[in-house]
């Protein structure tokens, strides 16, 4: 294996929600490709037709030629768009098509990742023509599969892996992105912090910080005098976090002490996906 040891982990992230992802497909009938997923507007054949085609662009395969229509009504910007092009371009697609290019695909993009000796700072292709490195580009293909392997089992009534490969590098690129939401898109006062207890499958208690400067940090620290404090399950902060839910949608998942305002500007800016 000449993959690079700091691509490795989402290397292997990869290929355990890939194989999910097929294990789940497989055996659907014509008409369970239809079903309503937590993606806006797109059914089990669209997100799947999604997975496959992102994986298709890591290949260095040419974007499919194509308009798309105009009553698409969740698509409503530039990088929609962009998505959208490699799921509508396969949205008549049979059931045996699409397992046949799912299975496929996988098998190339192993072949790829088997003789894979880049570094993890190469630059690649991005969505709607960024340059990223390959560390970052392997880092999107682990957190969007592992998000979206969880939306099949949603709509499919299949829950499990909640606690797998992928679901640690989703917790660690959400954690990421707390402390802009607290301190920009909730407008947290200076100097006060907001206490993150998550349960389940995936456990962690963490603190974003804001100084005076009204900058965000997280960190692993109690804080003893916290202007919020959220407790809520794994699946349903990830469901949050990915824009998949509105918080009063599960308010019942979610035990809130502290500051009323800030808690309701939190959970409106919770949403970190685009």
């Amino acid at each position: 294996m000449s993959l690079h040891p700091n691509l490795q982990s989402y290397a292997d992230a990869w290929t355990q929600s890939i194989e999910a992802i097929s294990e789940l497909v497989q055996p659907l009938v014509e008409g369970e490709w239809n079903r309503r997923t937590p993606c806006p507007g797109w059914s089990v054949r669209d997100l799947v037709s999604h997975v496959i085609g992102m994986d298709c662009e890591m290949l260095g395969d040419p974007r499919p030629i194509h308009t798309l229509p105009r009553d698409l009504y969740h698509v409503t910007n530039e990088h929609q768009r962009y998505m959208e092009m490699q799921v509508d371009v396969r949205r008549h697609h049979t059931a045996p098509e699409m397992t046949s290019e799912l299975e496929y695909t996988i098998i190339r993009r192993n072949r790829q990742l088997r003789n894979e000796s880049r570094q993890p700072d190469a630059k690649v292709r991005g969505p709607l023509g960024t340059e990223i490195t390959l560390e970052q580009a392997m880092r999107n293909r682990a957190f969007d599969v592992w998000v979206h392997e969880q939306d099949l089992r949603a709509a499919l009534g299949r829950p499990g892996n909640l606690d797998s490969l992928g679901a640690h590098i989703v917790r660690d690129q959400l954690l990421a992105a707390l402390p802009k939401v607290v301190a920009k898109d909730a407008g947290a006062p200076a100097n006060s912090a907001v206490v993150f207890d998550v349960h389940g499958p995936v456990e962690f208690l963490r603190t974003v910080r804001v100084d005076a400067d009204g900058r965000g940090s997280i960190d692993g620290a109690p804080s003893l005098g916290p202007a919020v404090t959220l407790a809520l399950d794994w699946e349903t902060f990830v469901r949050l976090a990915c824009g998949r839910v509105h918080a009063d949608a599960v308010s019942d998942r979610i035990k809130a002490e502290g500051d009323p305002d800030l808690t309701a500007a939190i959970l409106r800016s919770f949403a970190v996906t685009p």
